[in-house]
């Protein structure tokens, strides 16, 4: 079974080029031939206008949506799929989504839609913003990674500051779970499972992430955490996810769902590799399809 592991060209930095070489030394032990290509090398039509072999699968560790769309098109499967990226790359679509399914999540309002030239020459709406979800109130760009681009508003000024400072990218509103704060939980799930947990917490933040200075142990989730998970990762249309609860005061509530999860630091928390289990689950999905045998054998 050969497959390719897609990065992007520009941002191929050692994190990346890490978790780059637990895929490749996962592949090996399941007998799997995996190839890295970068999104700047790939471009759409490649296969109709060169000589260059279709691949089994794709691993898909960017967000280079049309082309993972194109891979698709050409019947290669995908993993994961180009609107699972989609929908966990804009959080305000992660919103959506598990708001659709039913999902417990902090009660979350984006930002209306304005235009560049324009911004908010009013601050009205922010009235209901508040009424609705009580000071202080997280704001949260719509793309963002490692707990970056998060931040809170402590009162009315800030709200107002933040909105300004915002006003020209996608962002989003979101209730404070003052439960959670500096706490929450990571579960990678991998199919119908969730491989490995673990609990950040933070001291000094309202943010819990580890980049931010927070610290993490194993965590054992209870049932109700793990089909949360796994159901959230449904719900935005992922085969595998990283995804972060929070401890609300009725249960759990998911915060974010994360498509291309780093899993470093899972791993060296918990001692689970989750890029032997994702391969492993490609290599499954490619036995079901052929129906007999194994990938092995191709």
């Amino acid at each position: 079974m050969q497959g390719w592991i897609i990065v992007n060209g520009f941002l191929y930095t050692s994190k990346f080029s890490e978790l780059t070489g637990l895929f490749m030394n996962a592949a090996k032990e399941h007998n799997m031939a995996l190839c890295v290509k970068t999104n700047s090398e790939c471009f759409l039509g490649m296969f109709e206008r060169t000589t260059e072999e279709r691949p089994d699968f794709v691993l898909f560790w960017d967000k280079d949506i049309l082309l993972a769309k194109y891979f698709a098109a050409c019947g290669i499967p995908v993993y994961n799929p180009a609107e699972g990226i989609e929908i966990c790359d804009d959080k305000r679509k992660t919103a959506l989504a598990l708001s659709m399914h039913g999902l417990p999540q902090p009660l979350t309002f984006p930002a209306p839609m304005t235009y560049e030239n324009i911004g908010f020459p009013q601050l009205d709406f922010l009235a209901q913003i508040e009424n609705e979800l009580q000071l202080p109130i997280i704001v949260k760009e719509a793309f963002g990674s490692f707990g970056q681009q998060v931040y809170m508003a402590n009162d009315h000024k800030e709200l107002c500051e933040l909105t300004k400072k915002l006003e020209t990218v996608p962002f989003l509103y979101q209730q404070f779970v003052r439960e959670s704060s500096g706490r929450d939980i990571r579960l990678q799930v991998v199919g119908d499972k969730v491989v490995a947990a673990m609990e950040r917490t933070s001291e000094t933040d309202f943010r819990a992430n580890i980049s931010n200075g927070g610290t993490m142990h194993a965590y054992q989730p209870d049932q109700e955490a793990v089909d949360l998970a796994v159901k959230a990762c449904r719900a935005v249309k992922c085969d595998f996810a990283g995804v972060d609860l929070l401890f609300g005061s009725d249960g759990y509530l998911v915060c974010e769902v994360n498509s291309n999860a780093h899993f470093k630091n899972l791993l060296d928390c918990t001692g689970v590799n989750t890029a032997w289990y994702i391969l492993q689950y490609i290599k499954e999905q490619g036995e079901n399809r052929h129906g007999k045998g194994t990938m092995d054998d191709l």
